[in-house]
């Protein structure tokens, strides 16, 4: 990216890094900056500023939640113009699957409700040294336009209960969240149903229910 005149802002927590990072650096004067640090304590928003394009090889033990929390705010659209980046082959597929999938979850809604995701490129584990045990994925995550009447915290606990409990009926694995059980009635969804049967619009709907 830096060839192509972009400003890039590098997140390296690993010291190792840093000497090559520092290299690049000097290749590239007053376009690269480095910050050593965690990713998950780094404000972006703040950092970068507004049209940033997140590109990153995410350590896979907390990849879903930076995922998670860059796709969280309640302004839309974000920050970002634009996330690519590297998961486990099925972390991937989860963020992009379909209902009435095996990969299909709470994932794919928050991910799905107001962003467009794809995977652009499948990446064998011999690109890397040492080759681990897993497959990865490049996904590509581009904002979309927001349904009105909606809030992402509300959805993300219906998800949460939803498929917290996924093999469980509707009227079973929501109970415990107030409210739910009359908006499935609202909508016309029946409470026998599964949380992996429901569409994104549908969990759309019922979260308007419950605002």
């Amino acid at each position: 990216m830096i060839g192509t005149g972009a400003y890039v802002t590098a997140v390296e927590r690993d010291r190792r890094c840093l000497p090559a990072l520092a290299e690049l650096s000097e290749a590239a004067p007053g376009r690269l900056d480095v910050i050593q640090g965690d990713a998950l304590e780094i404000d972006e928003a703040a950092t970068v500023g507004d049209g940033a394009h997140i590109v990153a090889n995410l350590p896979y033990n907390v990849g879903t939640a930076l995922l998670v929390r860059w796709l969280s705010g309640e302004s839309w659209p974000p920050f970002w113009r634009s996330l690519t980046l590297m998961f486990q082959k099925e972390v991937a597929e989860r963020i992009v699957a379909k209902p009435d999938s095996d990969h299909y979850g709470r994932l794919a809604v928050l991910a799905q409700w107001r962003s467009t995701p794809r995977i652009a490129l499948a990446v064998h584990r011999s690109a890397f040294v040492p080759p681990p045990k897993v497959m990865s994925a490049v996904v590509h995550i581009v904002p979309a336009e927001q349904p009105e009447g909606v809030k992402f915290a509300i959805l993300e606990k219906l998800t949460a209960a939803a498929f917290g409990q996924r093999r469980k009926m509707l009227r079973q694995s929501l109970k415990g969240l107030p409210r739910a059980l009359e908006a499935l009635d609202k909508v016309g969804i029946d409470p026998t149903r599964r949380a992996e049967t429901l569409t994104v619009e549908d969990f759309v709907a019922v979260a308007r229910e419950l605002i």
